[in-house]
């Protein structure tokens, strides 16, 4: 019943009222997502797997993906808790490079819905595309308007240092089909 509320009200919300919350949840996440925390949640292990694997098995970097539980699990509650600020369904989602050049990235945390115009399912990480550079680079907000009715807001994230070290893409969907991620 709540996720047909939720639904109706997303149909009846006017696009720009809907992109000005997710405005306000990327403004918000900016400040509120940890840097510090987040650099820690891929363990030097995972990434070398990621970056150079060692095995002729095409999944071991995927089966040998590890996380650093008490930063992942806090950061995920943090990124929930934003997605939460919407009266319609929305997912923030943490993005962080993996190479120094920014060239790649790779999704640290998904969340409850899954979506996302930018993740090609089962990848580990993939070639940064230009709206997450322009946001690592520059350290502004963007919004992109994308296929298939996606919108994301992409704002970067800072550690203590106000380095950028990563993004959020606040996401939905519209219309949303509840049960496109688990067909």
């Amino acid at each position: 019943m709540k996720f047909l509320l939720a639904l109706l009200t997303l149909a009846q919300l006017p696009a720009p009222q809907m992109r000005g919350e997710m405005e306000l949840i990327a403004k918000t996440a900016t400040v509120m997502v940890d840097g510090d925390l987040c650099q820690r949640i891929v363990t030097p292990r995972a990434l070398e797997y990621m970056l150079r694997n060692p095995s002729r098995d095409r999944w071991a970097d995927a089966d040998n993906y590890e996380v650093n539980e008490a930063a992942f699990v806090a950061t995920k509650k943090t990124l929930m808790r934003l997605a939460r600020l919407a009266d319609f369904p929305v997912d923030v989602n943490l993005w962080m490079p993996i190479q120094p050049d920014l060239t790649r990235v790779h999704v640290v945390i998904r969340n409850r819905h899954e979506m996302s115009q930018f993740w090609p399912w089962g990848k580990l990480f993939q070639d940064t595309p230009e709206p997450m550079l322009a946001v690592l680079r520059e350290g502004k907000r963007v919004t992109v308007t994308g296929q298939n009715g996606f919108v994301s807001v992409l704002a970067p994230v800072r550690n203590s240092l106000d380095e950028i070290v990563g993004l959020v893409e606040v996401v939905t969907k519209a219309p949303l089909d509840a049960r496109e991620n688990v067909k």
